[in-house]
C-alpha cells in the first residue's frame, strides 16, 4: 500500500511564524549524539556545520535523522556554494541550507537556481533514490520541491556588505546571515568581532535587509553583543556551539577540582 508523506516545515515557515528572535547554536563536533542532545534542548534551531568543522554527507545525513521530530530545526552549512554538493545534500534530507562567503548578487541567483528543478534551475533530478522526498513519499515531489526547501546566505566581507540590498533582493533567497568573524577579517579586524565597527557594519546590513523585507540572523557568541543584535530586530541568531561549550566545561572542571585549568596534569 503506498504511504503519502507531507514535507516537513522549512526555516523559512519558522521565521514567518515567529513572534521573536529564533535562537540557535552550532553542532560542530559530527556526533548524532550530540546533534540530538542538542535539539532536545529546548533551542528553536541548530546550525550542522561543515564549512569548519569535520562534517562529511554521512555524518551529516546522521545528525540529520538525529534531530528530525524533536521540536527543532536544523540547517546544514556546506564548505562552499557548489551545485554538486547542494544536489548531495538537498537530496539526503537537508532542507535548510546556509551557503557560506556570497559576496554578489550574481553569486546568490546562481545559488538559488542549484536549489530548484528545471525549467527554473539546475538541480539534478534522482529524488526517488533520495531521503529528499522520503523515497517518493512525498506525493508530488518533484513538483513541490521548493516547498521544501529554504535558502540563507552569508555575508561575510565588506564587498558583501556593499551588496547587500540587492544580494538580499534575490528572489528565492529567503534569508541573509552575517558572519562577524571573516566580516572583521575582511576589515582589518582579525578575532575582533566585537569591535565597534564591525558591529556597526552588521547593524547596517540589519536595517538593509530588513528594508528589502527579508529576514537577518547574525552570529554572536558574547550575549551582551548578541542582545544588542537581538534589540536591532535579528530573526535569528547563533548564541553558541558545542565544542566551545564543551571545552569551557571541561575546563571549568579542571579547574575547579585540579586547579589552574589543569595546568600542572600530566602529558600522554
Amino acid at each position: 500500500m503506498p504511504i503519502h508523506l507531507d514535507p516537513t516545515p522549512t526555516f523559512r515557515h519558522l521565521l514567518a511564524d515567529a513572534n521573536r528572535a529564533q535562537v540557535g547554536m552550532w553542532v560542530c563536533s559530527g556526533s548524532p549524539v550530540i546533534a540530538e542532545i542538542c535539539a532536545t534542548s529546548g533551542l528553536d534551531w541548530l546550525l550542522i556545520d561543515a564549512e569548519h568543522s569535520p562534517n562529511g554527507l554521512e555524518s551529516i545525513s546522521a545528525q540529520l535523522i538525529a534531530v528530525h521530530g524533536n521540536g527543532t530545526l536544523a540547517m546544514v552549512r556546506p564548505p562552499i556554494g557548489d551545485q554538486v554538493g547542494i544536489k548531495q545534500l538537498l537530496d539526503l534530507g537537508a532542507q535548510n541550507l546556509l551557503i557560506p562567503m556570497v559576496d554578489t548578487a550574481e553569486q546568490a541567483a546562481t545559488l538559488v537556481s542549484y536549489t530548484r528543478y528545471p525549467p527554473r534551475g539546475v538541480r539534478g533530478v534522482g529524488s526517488a533514490l533520495a531521503r529528499a522526498s522520503r523515497w517518493n513519499r512525498i506525493e508530488n515531489y518533484l513538483a513541490r520541491a521548493e516547498e521544501t526547501v529554504s535558502l540563507t546566505v552569508q555575508i561575510e566581507t565588506v564587498e558583501a556588505v556593499t551588496n547587500i540590498s540587492e544580494i538580499a533582493g534575490v528572489d528565492g533567497v529567503d534569508a541573509i546571515f552575517i558572519g562577524p568573524s571573516d566580516l572583521a577579517a575582511s576589515m582589518g579586524l582579525l578575532g575582533q568581532q566585537d569591535h565597534p565597527d564591525v558591529v556597526a557594519s552588521a547593524m547596517s546590513c540589519i536595517e538593509a535587509v530588513k528594508k528589502v523585507g527579508k529576514k537577518v540572523g547574525i552570529n554572536a557568541f558574547n550575549p551582551t553583543t548578541a542582545q544588542k543584535y537581538i534589540d536591532a530586530g535579528v530573526d535569528f541568531i547563533l548564541v553558541g556551539a558545542d565544542v566551545a561549550m564543551i571545552a569551557r566545561a571541561g575546563e571549568a572542571l579542571a579547574d575547579t577540582f585540579i586547579g589552574g585549568g589543569g595546568a600542572n596534569r600530566a602529558s600522554y
